[in-house]
């Protein structure tokens, strides 16, 4: 099996990381990129190295799905770890393995450390939890390279506290642009739904507060579906497994032709098959088929679970972003879910790295309400905002900034017109003098009308202070009256009384702001100095 370019410079950025000796690397993939496919060309160059390689995941359809894809790319069998079947005496050298069943004590004690040389962990947002880590710490030796489509966790915890390094990170808008995965079309519905009485557990929503909190609406979400959804192949995700069974029987009212699977479902192979092949046009779920599924047939998603967590998110949109004869987009229909608490995961987060264009992007697409939008062109369109905005907000602080230095004296000019060498010559001695100058000296030199920004220590904040407030009560010239003076070229008007210079400028003023005639100000003396 010929590898895609990028999918063939990710397996070369693993095995580099693994010689340089980063022992635990990761591999980041959006849903539908080959992520099966990559680890199985690297568990088949590891195994032409004479090395055993054990693949790790947490349910069992993840376990035969990658024992089927690796067979299909490498023509590699497999042995089995979970439940009553064990690997112990095959003479296959590589093991699809349940993290359930190996991290039993008793399971674990069989093996020895280095039985694997090399550990591949599937949906690797998992492996923080204490099953993976007991199985993992169990292997101490073996190289690992964790398999994920986004690399953040549902508890919040970082990856990073665990792995060494990313290898590599193919991004969801490059997958998309080099037309490896569908463009996505995202439809924000006008439908306000109230999340603010949802609780939070494990670093999320509550499900069975969202259930509550979602069952008012689902007759409103149904009606929004028919306009958007009817001539499509929908997979709706629901918090809870009653409220997934109440919504498909409210779109079969409504002439869908819908079907529900949970964990319990008896028939659930049978109903993901007719729903591929067309026998339903609507697949409702709670959660269950946010990995390990694929029907790339799939072109619209309805996100009813909103969650603060941007991989459970992106899984689920990933259930549609596959490619698929005649399907030219994926569309994604978003509400305006009300909270004031939590930050949710939008379109948004699919595609944003930086958080300002995120919310940028998520406010112009509730603006844009009723009308679907490509997302990297609303990406595109959020960016160009963000940087006019930020172009504005500098523009604006600039002209701020030169209007206050023309409102405030230079503190160098006020301490040569007032001719005070003792301010000009000051060096702090003590340790509080040294300090930077306290937000309530700045604010007062500012008052007084001297820019505070090029004094540099608390101690000459305070000289100045005090020089001020003296000559205030001297009844000498203020910094404005020096700030005004001096730039008509009188000259150090700080030796001037207040009274004398409040009469020049008196006189100024009623001469329409133009210097009277007969007053050269480089020679001007006023007559009470």
């Amino acid at each position: 099996m010929q590898l895609r370019p990028y999918q063939a410079e990710a397996k070369e950025s693993i095995f580099e990381q693994w010689q340089q000796g980063v022992r635990k690397t990761l591999l980041v993939l959006p849903t539908g990129c080959g992520k099966t496919i990559v680890f199985s060309k690297v568990i088949e160059s590891c195994v032409e190295q004479g090395q055993r390689v054990l693949v790790l995941a947490h349910r069992g359809e993840l376990l035969d799905q990658a024992a089927d894809k690796l067979e299909q790319a490498t023509g590699l069998k497999c042995a089995v770890e979970k439940a009553e079947q064990s690997c112990l005496g095959s003479w296959y050298m590589v093991v699809v393995g349940s993290v359930q069943s190996l991290q039993r004590p008793k399971r674990l004690e069989q093996f020895e450390n280095d039985y694997f040389d090399t550990i591949v962990v599937d949906e690797a947002h998992h492996v923080i939890s204490d099953s993976y880590q007991r199985v993992l710490e169990h292997f101490n030796e073996a190289n690992v390279l964790g398999v994920t489509a986004t690399p953040d966790r549902g508890d919040m915890r970082n990856l990073g506290t665990f792995f060494e390094s990313l290898a590599y990170e193919y991004s969801l808008a490059k997958a998309i642009k080099e037309g490896y995965l569908s463009p996505i079309k995202a439809l924000t519905l006008p439908l306000k739904l109230d999340l603010s009485s949802v609780g939070q557990q494990s670093g999320d929503f509550k499900a069975s507060d969202l259930g509550t909190a979602l069952d008012p609406y689902l007759y409103q979400i149904a009606e929004e579906m028919l306009n958007h959804c009817k001539d499509r192949k929908t997979v709706v995700f629901l918090p809870l497994v009653k409220t997934s069974q109440k919504f498909r029987d409210i779109l079969n009212e409504k002439g869908f032709h819908a079907a529900e699977v949970n964990g319990d479902s008896k028939d659930r192979t049978e109903i993901l098959k007719d729903f591929d092949n067309g026998k339903y046009n609507v697949l409702c779920n709670s959660m269950l088929l946010t990995e390990g599924w694929d029907c790339p047939s799939v072109d619209c998603v309805v996100v009813l679970r909103p969650t603060k967590v941007r991989s459970l998110y992106s899984q689920m949109v990933g259930r549609g972003t596959r490619l698929f004869p005649g399907k030219d987009h994926l569309l994604l229909l978003d509400f305006l879910w009300h909270t004031e608490r939590h930050e949710l995961c939008h379109p948004a987060s699919l595609i944003c790295e930086n958080e300002e264009v995120a919310k940028k992007m998520t406010k112009n697409l509730e603006e844009q309400a009723g009308c679907p939008i490509d997302i990297e062109e609303a990406e595109k369109e959020a960016k160009e905002d963000v940087i006019s905005a930020r172009e504005e907000a500098l523009a604006k602080k600039l002209e701020e900034m030169k209007m206050r230095k023309k409102r405030l004296v230079d503190p160098l000019q006020f301490e040569l017109s007032i001719q005070a060498e003792d301010l000009s010559n000051y060096t702090p001695s003590f340790g509080w003098e040294m300090s930077p100058p306290s937000e309530k000296q700045l604010k007062i030199l500012e008052k007084m009308g001297i820019l505070p920004d090029e004094i540099g220590n608390a101690g000459k904040a305070a000289k100045l202070i005090d020089r001020l407030n003296k000559r205030r009560d001297e009844g000498l010239s203020t910094p404005k009256q020096i700030r005004f003076l001096e730039r008509k070229g009188f000259q150090h008007v700080g030796t001037w009384n207040i009274q004398d210079a409040k009469n020049l400028i008196d006189r100024i003023a009623v001469n329409g702001w133009k210097i009277p005639k007969g007053i050269i100000p480089s020679e001007y003396v006023p007559k009470g100095a």
